[in-house]
């Protein structure tokens, strides 16, 4: 399958290093938004809509891991970046293991948070039979009951009705290939062979890839960093912004990435 052109957005200064910022499984690129600002006061920010998510096209699947990693090469084409950090979350990791792997020209520094390189398959094989049969909006809240903690999203009753329109927003099928992309993921072969500095963040109470998962991944790249925070479920970046945000600029700070 040939590459999509996903809807994205720019921030920063032009010729400042590139970011790529990629979302979790039903989510657009409006769940970065407390990290776009800081980081663009000294990065290039790329953001983007998976296909079959937000603003972009959802082509006819089956989809693979490595068609969503085609449209991230496609698009750092777009916006003229040779090499880029990426920062990655759950099926956004995903995507980020698998390009520095397979293309580690491209990736400077790789950040990934609550992911997995070998997720469980059925409960997402589960999601996209139903999403298939009844579209994406009866999903949404129970997707969004395992993003956040349950004091936290008592607390959010807005952000919590903002995450359940991003998943209702989705295509129905592009979300459901999509769905089926993270079912079929194993990249315990892969982790060996990234050798971009790697910045692993788990959140403590994430049901959807509980912390295991990361620790996995971190021990599977030579010289990964591990950060656990808490109290975060599966959306860590929302639940904590200051803690990962900061995480995040001093994972990218310690490199150079030319756009």
């Amino acid at each position: 399958m040939s590459a999509v052109e996903v809807s994205h957005s720019v921030a920063g200064p032009a010729g400042a290093p590139v970011v790529v910022l990629s979302n979790s499984l039903g989510a657009d690129r409006g769940m970065w938004d407390p990290q776009v600002p800081p980081l663009a006061e000294r990065y290039r920010v790329v953001t983007y809509d998976n296909r079959g998510h937000g603003s972009s096209p959802a082509p006819a699947g089956p989809y693979s891991l490595d068609d969503l990693v085609d449209d991230v090469v496609a698009l750092l084409a777009t916006v003229g970046a040779e090499r880029a950090h990426f920062v990655g979350l759950s099926i956004g990791g995903m995507i980020g293991m698998r390009l520095a792997a397979r293309e580690p020209q491209v990736v400077d520094r790789l950040a990934l948070l609550c992911t997995s390189a070998k997720p469980e398959p059925q409960g997402f094989l589960d999601r996209a039979a139903a999403v298939r049969s009844g579209g994406t909006g009866p999903i949404a809240p129970a997707v969004v009951s395992r993003w956040l903690t349950p004091g936290f999203a008592a607390g959010h009753p807005d952000l919590v009705a903002r995450l359940e329109g991003m998943i209702a927003g989705c295509e129905d099928e592009g979300y459901a290939a999509c769905a089926e992309v993270v079912a079929a993921v194993d990249l315990r072969d892969d982790l060996p062979r990234i050798s971009a500095p790697t910045l692993v963040i788990s959140g403590a109470e994430d049901p959807a890839l509980p912390p295991e998962h990361q620790r996995l991944i971190a021990d599977g790249i030579a010289g990964a960093e591990l950060r656990t925070v808490s109290p975060a479920a599966h959306l860590a970046n929302l639940e904590r912004p200051l803690e990962v945000t900061g995480a995040l600029l001093a994972h990218l700070d310690t490199a150079g990435a030319s756009a």
